[in-house]
């Protein structure tokens, strides 16, 4: 029980590092607007005023970080493997929605986020497993 809590623990380390690596690169690709943010105000009309590839990053971010993080709480897990997998997904998603409760996200970004990080992560989950019966065969 422990392990697999500290697996999902892990999985969700895993899956903020990709999210965050993204934002980096993505920053570096999509650069902010000139000028400070004084107030959340700010921050909210930077995020209703982003270009779609800017939006397309940051959620292809969410989805990425669901299927590494997945994979890896799944393949830390000794039991209820797909549970902990599926868990990292969840969390994303209650990620998700904080996110789009405090910025103003396109509504079919804030779909696409709330409805991909759980399949991904069983797709993470899966790809784990698998990688564990390929290694027993041989």
């Amino acid at each position: 029980m422990i392990r697999t809590m500290f697996s999902v623990m892990l999985g969700m380390v895993v899956a903020m590092m990709v999210m965050l690596g993204l934002e980096f690169f993505g920053s570096w690709m999509f650069p902010m607007p000139a000028g400070q943010l004084a107030n959340e105000a700010d921050l909210a009309q930077i995020v209703a005023n982003a270009p779609t590839g800017k939006l397309v990053w940051v959620l292809g971010g969410w989805l990425l970080a669901a299927v590494c993080g997945g994979w890896v709480a799944a393949r830390l897990a000794r039991v209820r493997r797909m549970s902990a997998a599926i868990a990292v997904g969840v969390l994303i998603v209650l990620g998700v929605i904080g996110n789009a409760w405090m910025l103003p996200h396109p509504l079919w970004m804030t779909l696409l986020g709330v409805i991909g990080p759980i399949p991904l992560a069983w797709c993470g989950g899966r790809l784990a497993l698998r990688r564990d019966r390929v290694d027993a065969r041989t």
